[in-house]
């Protein structure tokens, strides 16, 4: 075994370089098999045919991953200092359970994540049958070694990386390795150069593809990890995991509170006892207080609800979010790196065109069910119908098949009035499938499907005016230029023509039966684009997205989808690259250049993963699409990566952050959308929240410098209860703003303050803070009692109630002036008026609800004890409504201002 061992080691040029017995020869094998025992000594040395595990997350690692973000840090500290040296051990428990909830929500939408190698282990085929000792037998597929001779028949998964030895019209579909659509023709040939794409190696079968037609035979070159599969098992394993924007944008708002925190607490320390002299203890315990009364301890709950909300909406629109920070993830993208087939394209060949008669004509066409040319497209085919009347075979040969049924030609009625009573099946190296009919008056109808090139060459004569006559140089200059003119398009081209025998000969070899032809006419087919996608590609350059395909197909196709779709102008060759050209461009080189190419084609794995780096590293957000398990290396290392629902594999969509439930396109483009929608909401959703907290924040401040004795923890904390948690979840229910989808992408170093917010939350903070102060202290100059009307009541008694009245219209104005302002932070720079004051049916419940309980506190005896508040009359009412309404109008007239400015 030492010398396999030698040799393997020593191989620098592919299998696909060398001929049968070459690749026999290095692997120490022959054509009749390994015997029992050698395969013994290679599967002990070799090991098992089956992908290495992945490493495996306990739920208690999931969990404690959670608190590593800087903000939940903040509230963890926020609230052991809260029950430690507050003693305010309520909104401890509060913000333990908020951060608690979190983690749990966290570890549910992330417990699926590991599933992408374990469902490639469960894709391995479970038996493979080989030779052995020139025997036939079926075992394990986890027993093949590398020298195995495995046999192969359609309906087959390829069991392991094989150099094939023997074909028979074989035919394998690679779509999961390279994503082209159309099961590739397998050829013995030997293929020179060392850098040839997966989808161009002819003479290789790759492990976890299908077998859709005929036969064949190969050696096993590679198992377990080192195919082409186990490769891309081990670059899911080692893919980076790239941090959300989400995720980055709450660790600098968590960083940011951080500072701005301890530059409170210290301003405060330091007033209180060096200006006012007061003591260092309360004063650190102002401090203290007043510092976690900064922290919007809801925040983390709110985002996450948001965002619960938003995957909710996206599911309803064909969109499954697998993890929650995807839904905001989308909303930055700049890129989307899209696969064609089955994306952009139906995955589903198609007739396009048909030249018939001289004539080339579309399919949409009025075309009669009797022509010619669609009888032989239908008779020389080897499609079946399912029981539920559902097209099986070759995807080249069901186009054609269905192309009849549409123009109204039943291949299962014609065929019993002529039956087929021969056939010479497909050979690749004839490129010709024929099958012979016989005719109701006796004779024989030879039909034939090929190449083109090849059936003109057999071709005597050409059906033309309903007749035939024989093909001069001139009809064959014009068959010619036609298959050109369609294959310049990236259809793929077949030729049809027929002859009609007296009787069946005994020698029906090609040579008798596939000659002295009469030509009859092109079939023009592709995979073509979807037709909700050009209009989702319109939208995204709109948006400022930039669309990428990337694919394994060939670079005419990759290059007319693309130009059909909008992706590139038509003809703009330049825009493509191949993937054998990538391979001659160095990480650097790359990198210059990769805003030159919107299409990649016959791409590998590895490129896709260079794509994406390049983009990254370039500082653009991208999503990338995938259905393949080519695709899941790409689809992980992207900032989101989305897997399709109906083709994709279930790698594909355990890479992925977001499943399509159509596999469309535009359904990306929708979610895009919806998560810039999500990204804006939050953004109110904290600009509410921080202007509130600011505000309470400059206004204990203050008051503590003026030694105004303004508000009680128990009044911040009912505030923030009341006025914080239900406005801005609704907020994050706000239908999306008009012309969003008309803004280029906020770009990856954007954050929550971005767009004019932090300027709006410390404006409006400040604005709320000032009335608040203001209210408090004309209660205490214009006091609605006075000495005169309250006889009997000692100077300290009426100070008092003068204080009481003055707390509780502070208290009161801040509350409701904070649901005020809820109001305007619909819209960060538009008017409240164009945006709608009533829209969002459930942000008027929260408000509604929110008043009533602020309302309950003041009005309701016993409660107002218990919250150290006074009843207030109709004059200090009228002076609280009026003062809190106050920010609306005032808020506008500064929108109006910016707007003005040019600052929306």
């Amino acid at each position: 075994m030492s010398g396999l061992s030698e040799k393997k080691q020593q191989q620098t040029d592919p299998f696909y370089t060398k001929s049968a017995d070459e690749a026999l020869a290095a692997l120490d094998s022959q054509a009749d098999g390994l015997s029992d025992q050698e395969a013994a000594k290679r599967l002990e040395q070799y090991g098992s045919n089956e992908l290495e595990a992945g490493k495996k997350t306990t739920m208690l690692q999931k969990f404690l991953e959670q608190f590593k973000d800087l903000m939940i840090i903040v509230l963890l500290v926020a609230a052991v200092i809260s029950a430690v040296v507050s003693h305010e051990v309520v909104d401890a428990l509060i913000i333990l359970a908020v951060v608690i909830i979190n983690a749990i929500m966290g570890v549910v939408q992330e417990s699926k994540a590991e599933q992408a190698i374990e469902a490639l282990r469960e894709m391995s085929t479970p038996n493979a049958n080989i030779l052995r000792s020139g025997h036939s037998k079926s075992v394990s597929s986890h027993e093949l070694v590398p020298g195995d001779i495995v046999l192969l028949e359609a309906g087959d998964v390829v069991p392991a990386d094989m150099r094939l030895l023997e074909i028979n019209s074989l035919k394998i579909e690679e779509a999961a390795l390279t994503g082209e659509s159309v099961p590739v023709e397998k050829e013995l040939i030997v293929l020179d150069g060392t850098d040839i794409g997966i989808g161009d190696r002819v003479n290789m079968a790759y492990s976890n593809s299908n077998v859709t037609y005929g036969r064949g035979k190969g050696v096993v070159v590679n198992t377990g990890m080192n195919t082409e599969v186990g490769k891309i098992a081990g670059m899911l394993a080692n893919a980076d995991e790239t941090e959300t924007p989400l995720k980055r944008n709450l660790n600098q708002l968590g960083k940011f509170l951080t500072i701005a925190i301890i530059i409170i607490a210290v301003i405060m320390f330091f007033v209180g006892t060096m200006i006012n002299d007061q003591s260092w203890v309360d004063m650190l315990l102002t401090s203290i207080s007043l510092a976690v009364a900064a922290i919007p301890e809801g925040l983390p709950a709110i985002v996450t609800i948001i965002l619960a909300l938003g995957t909710q909406t996206m599911a309803k629109r064909n969109a499954m979010i697998r993890k929650l920070p995807a839904v905001e993830t989308l909303g930055a993208t700049d890129i989307i790196c899209s696969d064609k087939t089955g994306t952009l394209t139906l995955n589903q060949m198609t007739v396009e065109k048909l030249y018939f008669d001289q004539k080339q004509l579309a399919a949409s066409d009025e075309i009669a069910k009797d022509n010619l040319a669609i009888k032989l497209m239908n008779y020389a085919n080897d499609t079946k119908f399912s029981k539920e009347g559902n097209l099986i075979g070759d995807p080249t040969e069901t186009a054609l098949v269905q192309f009849g049924l549409d123009k109204g030609f039943d291949i299962r009625k014609e065929g019993k009035v002529e039956p087929r009573v021969a056939e010479l099946p497909f050979d690749s190296d004839r490129k010709l499938m024929s099958t012979i009919h016989q005719l109701v008056d006796g004779t024989f109808l030879v039909a034939v499907k090929g190449a083109p090139d090849v059936l003109i060459n057999r071709s005597t004569s050409i059906y033309q005016g309903g007749k035939e006559v024989p093909l001069d140089e001139t009809q064959k200059a014009a068959i010619l230029e036609n298959n050109t003119s369609m294959a310049k398009q990236a259809l793929r081209v077949l030729g049809v023509a027929y002859k009609i025998i007296p009787s069946l000969p005994e020698d029906r070899s090609s040579e008798v039966i596939e000659n002295q032809l009469v030509f009859t006419g092109l079939i023009g087919m592709i995979d073509p684009e979807r037709a909700e996608a050009a209009e989702a590609v319109r939208v995204a350059k709109d948006a400022g997205i930039r669309p990428i395909m990337i694919t394994g197909d060939h670079r005419d196709t990759a290059e007319a989808i693309a130009g059909r779709l909008g992706i590139i102008k038509p003809g703009d060759d330049d825009a493509v690259l191949t993937g054998a050209e990538l391979n001659n461009l160095s990480e650097e080189e790359f990198a210059k250049v990769v805003t030159q190419y919107s299409v990649y084609a016959r791409v590998s794995p590895e490129h896709k993963v260079r794509i994406v780096k390049a983009w990254q590293n370039a500082g653009k957000v991208v999503a990338m699409t995938g259905d393949g398990v080519n695709d899941a290396p790409a689809l992980k290392q992207a900032d989101i990566g989305v897997g399709m629902g109906i083709t994709g594999t279930e790698v594909s969509k355990g890479a992925s952050d977001m499943v399509l439930a159509d596999d469309n396109f535009a359904t990306i483009v929708v979610a895009v959308e919806e998560g810039r929608k999500v990204f804006s909401n939050i953004q109110k959703a904290i600009q509410y929240l921080m202007a509130a907290n600011l505000g309470e924040v400059l206004t204990l401040f203050i008051a503590t410098i003026l030694a105004w004795d303004t508000l009680l923890p128990i009044h911040l904390l009912w505030i923030n209860l009341v006025t914080d948690t239900f406005p801005a979840i609704a907020l994050g229910m706000e239908p999306a703003e008009k012309n969003l989808m008309a803004h280029k992408p906020r770009g990856k170093q954007s954050n929550f303050f971005s767009g004019g917010v932090l300027s709006s939350i410390i404006y409006q903070g400040i604005l709320e803070a000032a009335t608040v102060l203001f209210v408090y202290w004309s209660a205490i100059q214009w006091p609605a009692h006075t000495a005169e009307n309250m006889i009997g009541l000692t100077a300290a008694q009426l100070y008092d109630l003068q204080h009481g009245d003055a707390l509780t219209m502070a208290f009161a104005t801040l509350g409701l002036m904070q649901l005020f302002h809820a109001f305007n932070v619909k819209s960060v720079h538009q008017s409240l008026f164009k945006v709608g004051f009533f829209k969002n049916k459930t942000f008027n419940y929260a408000i509604l609800l929110s008043f009533v309980m602020m309302m309950i506190i003041i009005v309701v005896p016993g409660l107002n004890d218990i919250f150290r508040v006074t009843h207030l009359d109709t004059y200090q009412w009228g002076i609280v409504l009026g003062s809190s309404f106050a920010i609306i109008p005032v808020v506008e007239i500064i929108k109006a201002i910016q707007r003005a400015m040019g600052k929306e």
